[in-house]
């Protein structure tokens, strides 16, 4: 448990730089929701093209939102559940009530008009599907390792199941949602 306290203290210490190096913008503060656990900044998007299920066509140097999970955060308030399932519940329920203030952000964006979607990085795929997510794979192999090792301390330190075969097992995964898939799930539930 001293361990585990500790690498909780240290990952939120590198947190705090990652949040000031990587210009994000808490939603929670930009919009005064304390439920938000998303963490945003626009992006030029450099991989390779991608056809989203409504026909939107994702290429080389559009812009995008980016979308970040406040990790840390999670981990905290997910720390009191026993079960995975109560935990990615509790994400789901915590992603769908933030992603409203995304559409929030965009429309406030001064390049709102050139925004084309919402691009992430995950390692739960069959969660972001139902919230309207499309998963693609991360095509560059040292790109796809390299956001594995930045995501292997929050597996680690979020799962129950210790298994170095399963956390190795999990790879991660580009996220993206069309603007218009965006505002179309959630414009409406906009408080």
């Amino acid at each position: 448990m001293i361990l585990k306290g500790l690498l909780y203290y240290f990952w939120g210490l590198i947190d705090t730089f990652y949040y000031y190096f990587t210009r994000l913008t808490a939603l929670e503060k930009q919009y005064a929701n304390k439920q938000n656990i998303l963490r945003v900044r626009t992006t030029t998007y450099k991989g390779y093209e991608v056809e989203l299920s409504d026909g939107t066509k994702i290429k080389y140097n559009d812009k995008l939102i980016k979308i970040h999970l406040h990790n840390v955060r999670i981990m905290k308030e997910t720390r009191k559940f026993k079960s995975e399932l109560k935990k990615g519940k509790w994400i789901y329920r915590a992603v769908e009530r933030s992603l409203p203030e995304v559409v929030l952000f965009i429309n406030e964006h001064k390049k709102s008009d050139e925004i084309k979607g919402i691009i992430g990085i995950t390692m739960l795929d069959r969660v972001s599907q139902r919230l309207g997510f499309e998963t693609k794979e991360i095509s560059n192999t040292y790109y796809r390792w390299f956001k594995w090792a930045l995501q292997f301390p929050i597996l680690f330190l979020s799962t129950s199941d210790r298994s170095i075969k399963t956390i190795t097992n999990v790879k991660p995964n580009y996220l993206f949602m069309s603007k218009e898939m965006l505002f179309e799930k959630y414009n409406k539930l906009i408080r």
